[in-house]
C-alpha cells in the first residue's frame, strides 16, 4: 500500500466523519424544534380544554348570545384540528400557516366573547368565570413563551442548515428544506410600539 492510498483513505475517513457530524447536528437541532413544538401543543390543548368550561359557565348568563358562544366553540374545534396536523408535521410551512390562521380565528372569537361578556356584570363577578379567565390568561402567556422557544429552535436549525458547508450536504442527508416559524396573526401588531396620545 502506497502513500497515495493512505492519504486517500485518510481523506475519505475525514470526510465521512465530518458528514456524520453534520448529520448528527441536523438531527439534534430538528429534535429540539420538534420538542419545542410539543410544548406549544401542550399549552394549546390546555387552552382548548378551558374554552368549553368558559362557554358553559357563560351559557347560563348569556342565553341571548348563543351565536357568540357557538362561534367560540366552532373556532376552538377548528384550531384543535389544525393543531393535530401541525403536531404530526412540526416545521411544515403549510401546517404552521393553517395553525396560525385557526389560532387567529379563535383569538378573534374569544375577543368578541369578551366584549359581549362586558354587558353581563353578574357573569364577570362569578367566581368560576374569574378563575377560568385567569387560567386562560395564564395559558395564553405560556403559549407565547412556548412559541418563542419553538421559533428560537427553528431559527437555530435553519441557520445551521443554511450555513456553509452544511448547506452542501443537508439535502443529501434528508434535511433539504427549512422548518417554518409559527407566527400568529398578531405578530406584526406585537412588533409595533403602541401609540399613545393625550
Amino acid at each position: 500500500m502506497g502513500i497515495t492510498s493512505i492519504i486517500l483513505i485518510v481523506v475519505v475517513a475525514v470526510i465521512a466523519i465530518y458528514l456524520i457530524g453534520v448529520f448528527n447536528q441536523l438531527v439534534a437541532l430538528k429534535n429540539r424544534f420538534q420538542n419545542a413544538f410539543a410544548q406549544i401543543e401542550v399549552q394549546l390543548k390546555r387552552r382548548y380544554d378551558l374554552i368549553p368550561n368558559l362557554v358553559e359557565t357563560a351559557r347560563a348568563y348569556m342565553a341571548h348570545e348563543s351565536s357568540t358562544l357557538e362561534a367560540v366553540i366552532q373556532a376552538r374545534n377548528q384550531a384543535s384540528g389544525s393543531l393535530g396536523q401541525a403536531a404530526a408535521h412540526p416545521g411544515d410551512a403549510a401546517a404552521m400557516k393553517s395553525l396560525a390562521a385557526q389560532e387567529g380565528a379563535l383569538t378573534s372569537a374569544l375577543s368578541r366573547f369578551s366584549m359581549v361578556m362586558e354587558a353581563y356584570p353578574d357573569l364577570k363577578a362569578s367566581q368560576n368565570m374569574m378563575q377560568l379567565t385567569e387560567e386562560l390568561t395564564s395559558t395564553e402567556n405560556k403559549v407565547a413563551f412556548a412559541r418563542q422557544a419553538y421559533n428560537d429552535q427553528v431559527t437555530a436549525y435553519n441557520t445551521y442548515r443554511q450555513s456553509f458547508p452544511a448547506v452542501v450536504f443537508a439535502g443529501l442527508l434528508g434535511h433539504g428544506t427549512d422548518a417554518a416559524l409559527l407566527e400568529f396573526a398578531d405578530s406584526a401588531q406585537i412588533q409595533q410600539a403602541p401609540k399613545v396620545s393625550f
